[in-house]
């Protein structure tokens, strides 16, 4: 049941629940509760991934609320003592606590339980929202982003608490409904929450691992810096035989000028000032990234069957992707798009530019640097009007973090070997929101694998992974208390 609460004001509408540590505990260690509720766990996803909140499309807000009101009466169900669902300009977040003691260590778990759109609908071999398990494999749209990997914290939770009666540190969940439309709220809600969000480490599942075989933890992630540029010409289309040869076409100037942004030879980009920020990999750091199981040719077909990748010279193709700056054209347009011929010298053409950026470099700055070098290079007969969009911070969490150490050894101790330290080349908003607002830091243990087809047909999650997940975030609760015990960040006291 929930209600309408004011945005600038959270309320508990889930209410509290009964004392866990109330009820009678289970003669079971931590695994063995895990291993004897698995089939249950399962169950209990899959009516969570039957419901379709697609937050990007209006006609499904109904369905993102009924989800935001099912994940907060399955916390409620694991022993949080607090669940509120908290309201936002757009779709509701969840919120929930169990705080044991003010003396122990505090985590924020983030995750969000909205999802992407299915199209195309007709590649999926099941529906999407009717979950179907094959080959031990589930697969529905949300099974692994993110429903599924939100479920694994609330399972462990459960562990602890019918298990033992409490948990060993202190927990905030934070669930948002709108990450696959970009958290357009989420930084509004979390100044909002304030001190109820205080923490000493944020833990987020809503990444995976390098490969089946190679556990691994997400210490970075790059930012990114967006602009669209516009290049204006003659003020309506012309006849390119009557003006062609002495008017300058927008569409060509714009193809030279956005050619040369970027080295055709080495693959860097030429934008002036674009590299000054940018902190190195150490060599530890390179021969870490060498030493692990790459697969070109895999990547290439993962990649849409490339025939040869490409990027910045001397750099590795997963160091291009986690630990370089980047500038990609990601559209363009002008002229005539329609069928047959049109002769003519367009008006105007436009493009979409997108920097994905690497510690210490900053959005405001390489967009301003990108938006110079195309005013440099726009020609003469054309003006050239460049808009910077919003962007984020990259982030990264030093490798000998408590928290990522205390990670470390519960993925180690379920995989049965110690995982590697990787970075991750895209960008996840909340992240940077809890570094910069909050001033905390977050280590990334999601257990997903690179075929799980997130965002696209026959997204799926393995099940052995699924409750490898619980596992090992029921171990971590232990091994934070141990690690971080006397760092600790006493909570705020209200509710």
């Amino acid at each position: 049941m929930s209600q309408t609460v004011h945005p600038n004001r959270p309320q508990c509408t889930a209410g509290a629940v009964a004392d866990p540590a109330t009820l009678p505990l289970m003669p079971l260690d931590l695994d063995a509760y895990c291993a004897a509720n698995q089939p249950r766990f399962l169950a209990e996803l899959v009516e969570l991934l039957r419901i379709p909140s697609i937050s990007a499309d209006p006609a499904y807000a109904a369905d993102v609320r009924r989800n935001a009101g099912h994940v907060a009466g399955a916390a409620r169900a694991a022993g949080f003592s607090v669940v509120e669902i908290v309201e936002t300009e757009g779709h509701p977040a969840v919120y929930a606590e169990a705080i044991t003691d003010p003396a122990l260590p505090t985590v924020l778990v983030y995750g969000h339980h909205d999802v992407q759109p299915v199209d195309p609908l007709d590649e999926w071999v099941s529906p999407p929202f009717e979950p179907q398990v094959r080959d031990g494999r589930l697969y529905a749209r949300g099974a692994v982003d993110d429903k599924g990997q939100v479920f694994m914290h609330l399972k462990a939770v459960e562990a602890h608490m019918r298990t033992r009666g409490r948990l060993p540190v202190n927990l905030r969940l934070l669930v948002e409904g709108e990450e696959e439309i970009g958290s357009v709220h989420f930084e509004q809600l979390v100044e909002t929450m304030g001190e109820r969000l205080t923490a000493d480490v944020a833990v987020i599942s809503d990444t995976g691992i390098f490969a089946r075989d190679v556990p691994s933890l997400t210490v970075g992630l790059r930012g990114l810096a967006g602009v669209e540029v516009e290049v204006r010409g003659p003020s309506l289309d012309l006849h390119s035989g009557v003006f062609g040869g002495a008017v300058q076409n927008p569409v060509d100037a714009l193809a030279r000028m956005l050619a040369s942004l970027r080295d055709p030879v080495t693959g860097r980009v030429t934008v002036a000032g674009f590299y000054d920020d940018v902190v190195e990999p150490t060599e530890a750091e390179r021969a870490a990234y060498r030493s692990l199981p790459f697969d070109e040719s895999a990547f290439r077909k993962v990649a849409g069957g490339i025939g040869a990748t490409v990027g910045e010279e001397g750099w590795s193709v997963l160091e291009r992707r986690w630990v370089r700056p980047t500038l990609e054209i990601n559209g363009i347009w002008g002229g005539y798009q329609g069928p047959g011929a049109k002769t003519i010298i367009p008006a105007h053409a436009g493009a979409k530019i997108s920097c994905r950026l690497v510690p210490n470099q900053r959005p405001d700055v390489i967009g301003r640097l990108v938006a110079e070098a195309l005013h440099a290079a726009t020609p003469p007969g054309v003006t050239c009007e460049v808009e910077v969009r919003h962007g984020g911070n990259p982030v990264i969490t030093p490798a000998d973090h408590p928290a990522v150490r205390a990670a470390s050894r519960a993925m180690g101790s379920v995989f049965g070997r110690e995982p590697v330290i990787i970075r991750e080349g895209g960008s996840i908003p909340p992240v940077e929101v809890f570094q910069r607002v909050l001033g905390i830091q977050s280590v990334l243990v999601g257990v997903g694998l690179p075929d799980d087809c997130i965002h696209a047909p026959n997204e799926k999650f393995d099940l052995d992974h699924y409750a490898m997940g619980i596992r090992i975030l029921a171990r971590l609760w232990d091994e934070v208390a141990a690690e971080m015990g006397d760092q600790r960040r006493v909570p705020s006291a209200d509710k």
